[in-house]
């Protein structure tokens, strides 16, 4: 495991030392430049993107495999601001997100202001057996671009990119699909749960997020399928900025 933090693991927007921090985990197989351009659209927050291993700026780096090694190096790597800080995870992102959270708590350290989780069903509910990462690059493509949407068509038109986007992709599933919840004393922050309306994540699935924290849940689902944030992104930073002012209002400063 790392031990020192390095600014290769952070993409980040314009320094605002005086708003509140934003951390955002992408998606499976996901990058954190997808993600930036969010930082426009949230003058009232500190953004930056986790840019994990396999991907962008990392691509020659060794992907993660599995979800407690992941974690461990993200607590030992990622360099967090000062109080108040949120996290924000888009599918495989609110999980990693959700555990990274946990960690934190186990070991003692500042937790997030709010977690705020897009497009994943809440962690402890029962999940169906799959296999995506033992399928060949191009049937695990095939299936996740079926399942999901969200690859790019410039992706899927490119026998190169399809290489490379198929590292990422089994990676993150093979994270996702080795996945097992643990049982443990429920979180005592604020939820915000995202969704798309036409996704195959149910409200039920999200709403369930309420029994993993003491805190208060708000869902809210918007138009469109499991990358709604991605395809009509001005709603979602809306409801975003204003999770995040919240986070201003309780810490004592001007809302933004």
């Amino acid at each position: 495991m790392h031990t020192v933090a390095r600014p290769r693991w952070l993409v980040s927007g314009p320094p605002r030392p005086d708003a509140p921090k934003l951390y955002s985990f992408p998606h499976g197989g996901g990058s954190a430049a997808e993600y930036l351009r969010w930082a426009r659209g949230l003058p009232g927050a500190e953004f930056h993107a986790v840019q994990l291993p396999g991907r962008g700026s990392r691509l020659s780096e060794p992907v993660f495999t599995s979800m407690d090694t992941l974690v461990g190096d993200v607590l030992a790597n990622v360099p967090l601001g000062r109080a108040p800080y949120a996290f924000f995870g888009h599918s495989l992102g609110s999980l990693i997100a959700y555990e990274v959270t946990r960690a934190l708590r186990r070991a003692d350290r500042p937790l997030p202001a709010r977690l705020v989780v897009s497009g994943y069903p809440a962690p402890h509910l029962p999940r169906t057996s799959q296999e995506l990462h033992t399928l060949p690059d191009a049937e695990l493509i095939e299936a996740v671009s079926r399942i999901h949407g969200g690859i790019p068509e410039e992706v899927l038109a490119s026998v190169e990119l399809r290489e490379l986007a198929a590292i990422a992709l089994r990676a993150d599933y093979q994270v996702l699909e080795t996945y097992s919840w643990r049982a443990g004393e429920p979180l005592s922050l604020p939820i915000t749960v995202f969704g798309g309306r036409a996704d195959h994540v149910t409200a039920e699935q999200l709403q369930a997020w309420q029994e993993l924290t003491t805190g208060e849940v708000t869902v809210r689902q918007f138009p469109g399928g499991h990358f709604y944030l991605l395809e009509q992104p001005a709603p979602v930073l809306r409801s975003l900025a204003g999770a995040l002012r919240t986070l201003r209002t309780k810490e004592g400063s001007a809302p933004c």
